[in-house]
């Protein structure tokens, strides 16, 4: 690379932010509302404390449903609020054509089936990581997704599972969607935004206040990883490879300044590392039922 590519050059500067003191139905609602999966909660000065992401969301939301009494003989389950239609990919794709897909879609991950749609794995931006530091750092051609796609079967769900089911596994594992089998066969896939929206459908439901009681505070992630504005390409692309992070709060002096996501990596990236296709060789026109030979100039 001629130029290093730094976060500052791709970051976004205009966010949604939160404060520590706002309760966990206004998180609930700027999440599910601003179509986001998570935002940087920063006090009156602007400095950054932490984030709120879907997962803490559904730490708390989990928390609420669990809290009522007899709340198991209710719970919705996982049929009733899954997507049946899933966007998927074949396990032959290039790697760089379903980077592509992802993005075109706005997704940030799809099942890989076969042609019986049988379930085989996952490729998402998580695993597209793996291809773009393996283009960065060590220069390996792409591939098919059958290389690259997530084998692990402990994010799988059965149809007959409750919200509260779903809530705990996206709880103990980095995943953001869990496909629903049938046996081997795709029935569907449920995100942490569906369990989120469900879950605070099921608590209004309830006719409680429980979601008013609780403040933002007592969820944010104090933890997540962040960078500064000169952090590389490659650094944040490795960040992203070795933590469960989707986004990257950008800070300068302890305030925020920005934020990356991987979506936002894999679209500067996945242009300057895609394979260039060889330009055709432009040819002279030679008409030949107008004369037999070359003219000169042609020769």
């Amino acid at each position: 690379m001629s130029q290093v590519i730094t976060a500052k050059d791709f970051m976004r500067r205009e966010l949604t932010t939160l404060g520590p003191d706002n309760g966990l139905s206004q998180g609930v609602a700027k999440l599910l509302d601003n179509r986001i999966t998570g935002a940087p909660v920063v006090d009156a000065s602007g400095r950054f404390l932490g984030v709120f992401a879907e997962k803490s969301c559904i730490q708390g939301l989990a928390e609420v449903i669990e809290s009522f009494p007899d709340h198991a003989q209710s719970l919705t389950s996982v049929a009733e609020f899954m997507n049946r239609k899933v966007h998927t990919l074949a396990p032959d794709t290039d790697v760089f054509e379903a980077i592509d897909e992802l993005l075109a879609k706005r997704i940030s991950g799809a099942p890989v089936v076969d042609e019986n749609q049988n379930y085989l794995g996952i490729f998402s931006e998580k695993t597209a990581m793996q291809v773009i530091v393996g283009a960065l750092f060590e220069h390996l051609p792409g591939s098919t997704i059958r290389r690259y796609m997530n084998l692990d079967r402990n994010r799988l769900l059965d149809p007959r599972a409750t919200i509260l089911d779903a809530a705990q596994v996206f709880i103990k594992t980095p995943y953001r969607r869990l496909p629903v089998l049938e046996g081997e066969r795709l029935l569907g896939q449920v995100s942490r935004r569906d369990v989120i929206a469900a879950a605070q459908q099921w608590i209004v439901a309830q006719r409680k206040t429980s979601l008013e009681q609780r403040c933002i505070g007592d969820y944010v992630d104090r933890h997540a990883l962040t960078k500064t504005p000169s952090s590389d390409l490659l650094e944040i692309a490795e960040a992203f490879l070795n933590s469960p992070y989707r986004r990257l709060p950008i800070l300068e002096n302890g305030r925020l300044v920005g934020q990356v996501s991987r979506r936002d990596l894999l679209e500067v990236a996945a242009k300057m590392l895609r394979p260039q296709q060889p330009k055709e060789q432009v040819k002279p026109l030679y008409l030949s039922a107008v004369n037999e030979s070359l003219p000169p100039s042609l020769e």
